[in-house]
């Protein structure tokens, strides 16, 4: 087990989801961004650093089929079964750190909400960008939110890499074109306020 993957696995095994400062009940930015999209309820879909995020649940119950779930912490990934019960046999789950990850399909949909952020290192940006590539098909959308230049700098004690819509616009130039972006306020349990960067972006 690799640094980051202990750091996550130990905080998912000391705190609940409603606990940690990235909880959404509903979370409602990232379904209006997929909603807006019209994908086919066949559409492979992706969350990656979905942990035990509710977004999956909105997924299910909206009608998708086909949606896998990655995070670096096991513990998450068997939260997230746990309350999902039966319905947790519909999705496909992925243990697995992302820097690393071996897609064995292509995706329709790849979502990531604060996961991207917390790489730091020019080699694991690098790689992610990589694989992102090569997990999404031609025409396929990313649906990524990061801590904007106004948001924190640090989340559960790691460095973050704070990124606005041009870098991250830049940063998938080459294959990715932004199709739309929105800075989000997320009120944390605390009642801390963090500004997030939503792009949306379309494979060319």
């Amino acid at each position: 087990m690799n640094e980051a993957e202990s750091h996550w696995q130990n905080v998912y095994t000391k705190k609940s989801y409603p606990e940690t400062s990235w909880y959404q009940e509903k979370p409602g930015t990232s379904l209006s961004f997929i909603q807006e999209l019209e994908l086919p309820f066949t559409s492979k879909i992706v969350d990656i650093g979905g942990g035990d995020s509710n977004l999956v649940d909105f997924l299910l119950k909206d009608g998708y089929r086909d949606i896998s779930v990655l995070d670096i912490s096991k513990a998450s990934l068997e939260k997230a079964k746990n309350r999902l019960g039966e319905e947790a046999e519909k999705v496909t789950w992925i243990n697995a750190d992302v820097t690393s990850f071996k897609p064995t399909k292509t995706y329709h949909l790849w979502h990531d909400r604060a996961a991207f952020h917390f790489l730091t290192e020019d080699q694991q940006i690098e790689n992610y960008l990589q694989i992102l590539e090569k997990s999404v098909i031609p025409g396929g959308y990313v649906i990524i939110a990061t801590f904007s230049k106004n948001g924190p700098e640090k989340c559960s004690g790691r460095t973050i890499k704070q990124y606005n819509d041009e870098d991250l616009k830049n940063l998938l130039a080459d294959n990715f074109n932004l199709l739309k972006s929105k800075n989000i306020d997320h009120t944390t349990p605390t009642g801390a306020v963090q500004n997030f960067t939503f792009c949306c972006f379309r494979k060319k």
